[in-house]
């Protein structure tokens, strides 16, 4: 799940950032509205999470101008403004729900996943393969019945990489995928990536190859039921996770 966060406050904003990551979103910031605007041109978005009271360009005018272009991600407003003039009109600008500040994170988490739930980007069902087994909802995966210890962005490539059914996942699918805006990675860093999950699921008891690669094209999950060649879904440019809601302009 890709996030954006739209937040003045650098501190607010970090420690924002850190829990959700913690959380396996992938979270971008933009600490005043324009550069927000900037933000959902570029990139497609889970959920937005907008402060009210942002420089350039305030939270509720963005609202306005977000869905004026079509896009249809949750918006899910930050205010310390507790007056109901100001909360309707933050909800008449598009946005799908509010928290008013200071907010506690355990609320803001549950109502995130409440309008993700409603934009059908989440909550899925457990997925297996080949004795590997993932549980979305509540981010946690096992081989044979043995717990894999992973990292957000280990758990978020496994997670990609079985939502691909066996088919080959490029490394720019990796790359758009896994990191955000302010974490750019280095030149290696798919494969090391790729290397350390490898590490954990042997370590599990899979076999050696079981995330397997497919030369000058990416990786893939092998089926060892059914030898196979790994398979190239042409019809898929980037996984099914991130779900493109908003409409393209430009």
């Amino acid at each position: 799940m890709r996030i954006l966060l739209a937040e003045d406050d650098q501190r607010i904003a970090e420690s924002l950032a850190a829990a959700f990551t913690a959380q396996h979103y992938i979270v971008d910031i933009a600490t005043d509205g324009e550069k927000g605007w900037d933000f959902v041109r570029t990139f497609a978005y889970d959920l937005f999470l907008l402060d009210v009271m942002l420089p350039k360009l305030d939270g509720v005018s963005l609202c306005q101008r977000v869905r004026s272009h079509g896009y249809t991600m949750p918006i899910l407003l930050l205010t310390a403004r507790d007056d109901t003039t100001d909360i309707v009109a933050g909800l008449d600008a598009g946005a799908d729900d509010y928290v008013i500040k200071p907010y506690k994170l355990q609320e803001l988490s549950a109502r995130m996943r409440a309008l993700l739930r409603r934009g059908h980007t989440t909550l899925s069902p457990a997925m297996e393969w080949e004795g590997l087994q993932l549980e979305p909802n509540i981010c946690q995966a096992t081989y044979e019945g043995r717990p894999l210890h992973l990292t957000p962005k280990e758990y978020r490539l496994l997670e990609l990489l079985l939502r691909r059914n066996g088919c080959v996942l490029s490394r720019c699918d990796i790359l758009e995928n896994l990191w955000s805006f302010d974490d750019p990675p280095d030149e290696d860093a798919v494969k090391a990536l790729v290397k350390r999950l490898r590490q954990k699921l042997k370590a599990a008891g899979a076999p050696d190859d079981f995330v397997a690669t497919a030369y000058g094209m990416g990786y893939y999950l092998k089926q060892y039921s059914h030898e196979q060649q790994p398979r190239h879904d042409e019809n898929l440019t980037h996984p099914p996770l991130v779900a493109n809601s908003r409409k393209r302009t430009g």
